[in-house]
């Protein structure tokens, strides 16, 4: 008997990134990867909540499986969507990831209190930082167990 593996349905996630070089390296990293991801990008923090929480233009946006918020976008930072989000009973466990250029121990230390589940530091390169995308992809579609939505 052979048995036969039925593909996984895309993974949705949410992209908050209001610089349009990383926005484009990061659209181009999951294109370019096995895993089908559908990528819906807002470029600030009202936005996103905005897409999370399905409001205005967003009423009909679906439930991301995984955010990548930036730490410093305009409007609302990346600590005020996430706790937004750990404070929603049917977002509370979505997969977020803090996706930034500081590297300083405060804005890591913040981001883990407030229960982000990672947070990785943008590198300069273009090479590592599509990198770095793909890692985060195989991990969040190849290894983990996302939980379902509420």
């Amino acid at each position: 008997m052979v048995a036969v593996r039925t593909p996984a349905p895309p993974i949705v996630i949410l992209l908050g990134e209001d610089d349009p070089g990383d926005e484009l390296m990061t659209l181009e990293a999951f294109a370019d990867n096995i895993h089908e991801s559908i990528v819906h990008v807002v470029r600030d923090g009202e936005r996103a909540l905005d897409f999370l929480f399905r409001r205005g233009e967003y009423s009909q946006a679906p439930r991301p499986d995984l955010a990548l918020l930036d730490l410093n976008p305009p409007k609302y930072g990346g600590s005020q969507i996430l706790t937004r989000i750990r404070a929603d009973d049917h977002l509370a466990n979505l997969a977020v990831i803090i996706l930034t250029t500081s590297s300083a121990e405060e804005d890591v230390m913040s981001s883990y209190r407030l229960h982000a589940n990672a947070y990785v530091t943008k590198p300069v390169d273009p090479q590592q930082f599509t990198d770095a995308i793909n890692q985060i992809d195989a991990f969040f579609t190849n290894t983990v167990h996302l939980p379902p939505h509420t």
